[in-house]
């Protein structure tokens, strides 16, 4: 299915709030030269919860189209209305999308039975590739091991899981429980500073790969870190990760995407653009990240 550095792109914004077309194309060449996998359209770190109906069918489809096949696309299609998910996750398959990421339910914070429920509501409607998607400290909603395997079990169009909990072992404990009923169902690291050692903690063909923040901002250093890890080669892998790791810190030095979108700014790539409740970055945080950018740049990365 899906494999390496996927892309949680972030949706380009002029600095009035509008979605800026010309800026998506652009990232989107961008990590089409630079060897990124997959892109992630409208994910949370895509500010799926502040775009619109209109703007989030719009982004989704735009990016289909200027991607235009090169590499596949994700269409973040999770909502915390169950009725919502459906609509989204249904147009994602209708305008071409390669698969879906659901978030859990934020706010409402469902029994692991709801999350079952909620998950074979969306599956019974549309049949495209889903990827679930756990991350409780941004939903308050912890979606355990067993109701993965739960649904893993009864859906077969439920292709994989981005975990994003906290604990790298979640992924061994999916593992063990699926054991070979699902040999074709992915992981992916949902927390770039976790991926290694999630790597390192399953047996070989166990974690396929990252959905990724880091990417936003390099995306060449995240896809040869993870075609060092699927081929195997962990000593440039864990190179590479020393390289990454402060950049993986300072870029949650406040919510994500607010340090993403700076960064891509300084850089020259984007315009300053973010939709409230987020601001723009700190102030003090700016020489930090000024610091760590330019000492991968001076690295040649």
């Amino acid at each position: 299915m899906f494999q390496g550095s996927l892309v949680a792109l972030i949706t380009p914004m002029k600095a009035n709030g509008d979605v800026d077309k010309k800026a998506l194309h652009g990232l989107i060449d961008w990590h089409v030269a630079a060897g990124t996998h997959g892109i992630v359209s409208v994910g949370t770190t895509g500010e799926s919860a502040t775009l619109d109906f209109d703007e989030h069918h719009q982004v989704i489809e735009e990016t289909i189209k200027r991607v235009d096949g090169r590499i596949p696309v994700i269409a973040g299609t999770g909502a915390n209305a169950t009725k919502e998910a459906v609509e989204l996750t249904r147009f994602g398959k209708d305008v071409g999308a390669d698969g879906t990421l659901l978030v859990t339910p934020y706010y409402n914070k469902p029994t692991q039975e709801g999350l079952y429920r909620h998950y074979l509501e969306i599956a019974s409607h549309v049949d495209i590739p889903m990827i679930l998607y756990n991350v409780p400290p941004r939903t308050a909603c912890d979606m355990s091991a067993e109701t993965v395997v739960r649904i893993a079990k009864e859906v077969d169009h439920v292709v994989g899981l981005k975990e994003a909990c906290g604990d790298a072992n979640r992924i061994v404990e999916v593992r063990k429980l699926l054991g070979n009923s699902r040999d074709d169902f992915c992981i992916y690291s949902g927390d770039d500073g976790l991926t290694l050692e999630m790597f390192e903690l399953g047996s070989p063909g166990a974690m396929n790969g990252v959905i990724t923040v880091t990417a936003n901002v390099f995306p060449e250093l995240m896809s040869n870190f993870c075609n060092s890890l699927l081929a195997g080669d962990r000593e440039t892998a864990r190179e590479i990760d020393a390289t990454l790791q402060p950049i993986h810190k300072i870029l949650f030095c406040e919510t994500s995407p607010i340090p993403t979108k700076w960064a891509l700014n300084h850089l020259g790539r984007i315009d300053s653009g973010i939709r409230l409740p987020l601001v723009p970055l700190s102030d003090q945080f700016h020489e930090p990240m000024r610091e760590q950018l330019e000492k991968i740049a001076a690295n040649g990365e």
